[in-house]
């Protein structure tokens, strides 16, 4: 049974989910993004591996429209840069408003000690858990897209 990766890619962090091709996405880990695209590519090839893992689904962050704009022009050069690395298929996922699901799913973060605002790593804890999340949601989108429509909607890479 194949295994897929879901990624979320934000500027400091890649949240990262995995699922079995018929099962339920789950939050996996964190990355934080380094400073090449080889770097990041080491990462993501050291859990294609450990986790049997054949196929990527990228979110693409369309506008609110659905076109392609600036951020979603930097994915696919993110992606451009680390395909050459992998030996996984890659596919792109709409990833509008997973942000904000995520961060319901999440909850609100946890003050820090005696009630006051939270501390930098505690911070840095709650975006990374949302930035995993996130990745959960574009890839349980592309399981369910999957089972209803066994052809699938999105741009597939080799």
């Amino acid at each position: 049974m194949s295994r897929l990766l879901g990624l979320d890619l934000g500027e400091k962090r890649i949240g990262v989910a995995v699922a079995d091709a018929d099962g339920i996405a789950m939050p996996l880990t964190t990355l934080r993004r380094g400073p090449t695209h080889e770097q990041d590519a080491a990462a993501i090839a050291r859990l294609l591996a450990d986790q049997g893992a054949t196929e990527i689904i990228v979110g693409l962050p369309l506008e609110a429209a659905g076109q392609e704009g600036a951020q979603a022009r930097i994915t696919r050069e993110w992606v451009d840069g680390v395909r050459p690395h992998l030996e996984a298929s890659v596919r792109y996922r709409d990833e509008r408003l997973t942000s904000h699901v995520a961060e319901q799913r999440v909850g609100p973060m946890k003050r820090g000690r005696s009630g006051g605002p939270p501390s930098r790593s505690q911070r840095d804890a709650h975006k990374a858990r949302v930035d995993r999340e996130a990745a959960a949601i574009i890839l349980q989108d592309e399981l369910d897209s999957r089972s209803a429509d066994p052809i699938p909607d999105t741009e597939a890479h080799r």
